[in-house]
């Protein structure tokens, strides 16, 4: 016996039918997209970090995603046009380590902040070493077109403003 509501429900979808509204749709026929593979508990997050072009670090605990980034430090201010923006990338590093550190959360892991002076110094080194790099011959003809570039996300902490 249905309620009044799943009979109104399958009037419509009865009446969508008919009318021919569920015809042609995609993926008509064919099988669905993964159903030959082995279970994944998971399936749903990693379809929707792949749609959304989202990097896998999310998923990673605040410690760890805090000690990727100070891996990832001189790669990340090696296009910083200014010695004070990087100096200023690294203040907010080292403030988001210091918030960490006073609350910990997740796993506990070593995350300690980073020197200013010193990841200044490698930043002008590699500045240096690119710029006594001889030029590379431009081709005459142009580079194919490569795909948009992802967004890059940077973690912010909520109740910190600029």
């Amino acid at each position: 016996m249905t309620t009044g509501w799943e009979a109104a429900v399958e009037a419509q979808i009865r009446s969508a039918q008919e009318r021919g509204d569920f015809d042609n749709l995609p993926g008509a026929g064919k099988p669905i997209p993964g159903k030959d593979l082995p279970y994944d508990e998971s399936w749903w997050i990693k379809s929707f970090l792949e749609r959304e072009q989202l990097p896998g670090d999310l998923l990673l605990p605040t410690p760890l995603q805090l000690r990727r980034r100070v891996e990832r430090l001189p790669d990340e201010v090696r296009d910083l046009p200014t010695e004070e923006s990087v100096r200023t990338y690294v203040a907010d590093l080292n403030a988001q380590i210091v918030a960490w550190l006073r609350t910990p959360t997740g796993p506990q892991v070593v995350v300690r902040p980073v020197n200013v002076d010193d990841t200044v110094r490698r930043w002008r080194a590699a500045r240096e070493r690119a710029a006594t790099k001889p030029a590379v011959a431009v081709p005459d003809h142009p580079a194919p077109a490569t795909p948009p570039t992802k967004l890059r996300l940077r973690w912010r902490l909520p109740w910190r403003r600029r």
